[in-house]
């Protein structure tokens, strides 16, 4: 795995020798030389091979049927990927975002059944009266342009500051959409049921609430809300074979958790955390408590996880299953394996390639990893 300290180092070698002679740099070419060779890891090797660079800020990951991949990045632009080149054409009729701090054009997705409705789903932060926060639009593509626009979820307050607006996005096997809302920096907003931030919310596929949401009933509450006490999920994954939404969040200064989502759960926090604050002071004593669901996993110090994937693909047979979870902080992919819902073993994988934002599984099998800092996509290819 340490390879990847060499491409690290070769990398800034050949750029300082580029810009003392006043020369370019293709960095593409100069990764993809750099990971000519396998990596070797605990169960399979494999090699890195870089798709494209020069992005801003890659956020989302997403096939079409024809192997198009879209990437979102952050600033509010949608990007195609064919046949491994990044086109100089960009998608038309994306929504206005509030770019601010962590905010921006966050994830797209498409409709289970896209090949027969053409329905695709983008989460952003947009802005509003007072500020920004998470919505969701559905719309459709009539060639590089989004049509057939419609804003599903809006969600409130809008707040001035850049901080946690989650984004993720997830179809279960019933067609419901499920979506992360950050607490938007202000703890409070994770504990009450009056405000849409820090919560994952279901959807029908049309943006009507579902009638047997756990909080439709409850005097005040937003109708949307599926789970509560969420501080900032930036992964959101189906399990392969149970079928449950799996999601993970960000803690403070440790305390990142992975969870199972269920029904009108409270996930604690700022009540519980295995976090503290920032500047090394205490938030709560508690990392548990009645009535509040317990982490599946968590990491102490931070990883700062952004982007999640199960291993389903027969390319990667000693990895199938295995839950991958991206680290901006530390910039590797964390895979872990799984004994049911408990995790028993941690590799770090890619390190060192850069800020990991998103990772998925094109419809070749192979996986695909977006990166910030620099901004690009690579293909994860195990060796034969």
């Amino acid at each position: 795995m340490k390879n990847h300290n060499i491409l690290t180092t070769f990398s800034i070698f050949i750029f300082l020798i580029s810009c003392s002679n006043g020369d370019k740099i293709d960095f593409r070419q100069l990764i993809d030389e750099a990971n000519n060779n396998y990596v070797k890891s605990e169960k399979l090797n494999y090699k890195v091979d870089t798709i494209a660079t020069g992005l801003n800020n890659p956020w989302g990951l997403t096939f079409l049927p024809n192997n198009d991949l879209l990437v979102t990045e952050r600033n509010g632009e949608i990007r195609i990927i064919r046949d491994d080149k990044l086109l100089e054409q960009k998608i038309t009729g994306v929504p206005k975002v509030f770019e601010k701090g962590q905010g921006g054009l966050f994830e797209i997705l498409l409709h289970p059944d896209y090949e027969t409705n053409g329905w695709l789903y983008i989460s952003y932060a947009a802005p509003g009266d007072g500020g920004g926060n998470t919505a969701i639009m559905r719309a459709k593509l009539g060639g590089f342009n989004l049509i057939n626009k419609k804003v599903i979820f809006q969600a409130e307050p809008f707040l001035k500051g850049g901080n946690h607006f989650g984004g993720r996005m997830e179809f279960d096997r019933d067609g419901y959409l499920y979506f992360s809302v950050g607490e938007r920096g202000n703890r409070k907003n994770a504990q009450t049921l009056k405000n849409h931030s820090g919560k994952i919310h279901r959807l029908h596929d049309d943006g009507s609430i579902p009638s047997d949401n756990p909080f439709v009933n409850t005097s005040g509450a937003k109708r949307e809300i599926y789970t509560y006490g969420n501080r900032n999920p930036q992964g959101m994954a189906i399990h392969p074979e149970s079928g449950e939404i799996w999601t993970h969040e960000h803690g403070p200064m440790g305390g990142d958790e992975i969870n199972i989502i269920k029904a009108g759960s409270n996930y604690g926090w700022p009540e519980v955390t295995y976090g503290k604050n920032y500047s090394g002071t205490t938030i709560t004593k508690f990392t548990s408590k009645e009535g509040m669901a317990d982490p599946l996993h968590y990491w102490v110090p931070s990883i700062a996880p952004c982007g999640m994937s199960f291993v389903n693909s027969d390319l990667y047979p000693a990895w199938k299953g295995d839950l991958l979870v991206g680290s901006l902080k530390f910039q590797y992919v964390a895979r872990l394996e799984l004994e049911g819902e408990q995790v028993v073993h941690e590799e770090r994988l890619v390190e060192n390639l850069g800020r990991i934002r998103a990772i998925t599984e094109g419809p070749d099998g192979y996986l695909y990893v977006s990166t910030e800092s620099p901004g690009m996509v690579v293909r994860i290819v195990p060796e034969n």
